[in-house]
């Protein structure tokens, strides 16, 4: 069969890794990967590589004149039996599920569309999930709280839903020697840092940083945790917003900048602590699984599908979004036990072997596909 992705976005965060992994798995196992995807896109880049056909178009062009793009979008769904779009914000009238949604109806095509989502964003729209009732639609759910979220609020059919996590790579994270040994070339902090705090992914308002500086802060005006470093390692819009906190907190010795990798299992073994101070639209992030399979406690936010793989006292510790004394007094009480700490961090493990390898994953994801196909 034929599998498509629908990637409206210039990002490169871990839904997008994602797709390019599932594109390699997929075309590995003797299907067909076709992608929709901004010119120059990362997406687009590392899925032709891998073997796919690629589709792209303007991304800003698309919002102002989207009937210039329609046949090409139709030409890309053509061949597919099913194509996953992830469900990205919306850009003013413009949104690719929706868009994929007429391309389909208007053409006639078979291709079933399969909207994907993590996040709950309260203001999205129902038919960004079910953008016509003329349209084979299966919605996929990467956590269970989004899929009873979609049943119970915007009242779509439960057998419309599919839940498949995600997963993650056990096998690439797992710590070794080596990897430790060049961890500690490539990410270079103060001697004395410790406990080191791992925030991995895009600098956006939506991830919290903002949460995490400030908790440092209350940590080191206590006088306690003197050692105490975050490790922000990504890029995103509100990289100089945080630089500016940094030296306004006068943290400057307690925070370091890294770019965006595509190697994080070399930050993971330079952390001790994977901090995710999530505020909004998330769903269960890959960096939380990859920390987790490295045997890291994570500290993070009840919001979403996170409350699903961390258990207070068992694989880390979760707070309300935003509460900045909830997070700090986590990071001490996590610390606080070296014996706590690593049993955490072996839990985590214990519990992405048994039900999150992604390799299993990405199998159930090609069940999915071909029942519905």
């Amino acid at each position: 069969m034929k599998i498509g992705f629908i990637e409206d976005t210039p990002l490169r965060g871990g839904t997008q890794i994602w797709v390019i992994e599932a594109t390699r798995d997929f075309i590995a196992k003797g299907e067909e990967v076709a992608v929709i995807a901004p010119e120059g896109s990362h997406v687009a880049k590392l899925c032709a590589e891998a073997g796919a056909t690629i589709h792209t178009y303007d991304w800003d062009d698309i919002v102002v004149h989207p009937e210039k793009y329609r046949s090409a979008w139709t030409e890309g769904l053509r061949g597919m039996d099913v194509a996953v779009c992830t469900v990205h914000p919306p850009r003013g009238d413009f949104h690719c599920s929706m868009f994929a949604g007429e391309c389909i109806k208007a053409a006639g095509l078979d291709t079933i569309l399969s909207p994907k989502t993590g996040s709950i964003v309260p203001w999205y729209l129902r038919e960004y999930y079910q953008p016509d009732p003329d349209v084979n639609t299966h919605v996929i759910c990467i956590t269970n709280f989004t899929r009873q979220y979609l049943i119970d609020v915007y009242k779509l059919p439960a057998d419309m839903i599919e839940l498949v996590y995600q997963g993650t790579e056990v096998n690439r994270f797992t710590s070794t020697p080596e990897t430790r040994e060049e961890a500690m070339v490539r990410y270079a902090l103060p001697d004395n840092a410790g406990p080191i705090l791992g925030s991995i992914g895009a600098l956006e308002n939506r991830k919290g940083q903002i949460i995490l500086l400030q908790a440092v802060k209350r940590i080191l005006d206590a006088g306690r945790l003197p050692g105490i470093h975050v490790m922000f390692v990504g890029e995103g819009p509100d990289q100089a917003m945080l630089e500016a906190v940094v030296d306004v907190y006068g943290l400057g010795e307690h925070v370091s900048f890294f770019p965006f990798t595509s190697e994080p299992n070399y930050v993971f073994e330079r952390i001790d602590i994977l901090a995710l101070p999530s505020l909004y639209k998330e769903g269960l992030p890959n960096v939380l699984l990859e920390a987790m399979s490295m045997k890291l406690p994570v500290i993070s936010t009840k919001l979403a599908g996170i409350p699903e793989v961390v258990f207070d006292g068992e694989t880390g510790y979760l707070t309300d979004p935003g509460n900045i004394e909830q997070f700090s007094d986590a990071i001490e009480t996590v610390w606080e036990s070296p014996e706590a700490c690593a049993r955490m961090g072996e839990n985590a493990r214990k519990l992405m072997e048994e039900k999150m390898d992604k390799k299993n994953q990405f199998d159930a994801f090609l069940q999915f596909f071909h029942r519905i196909a």
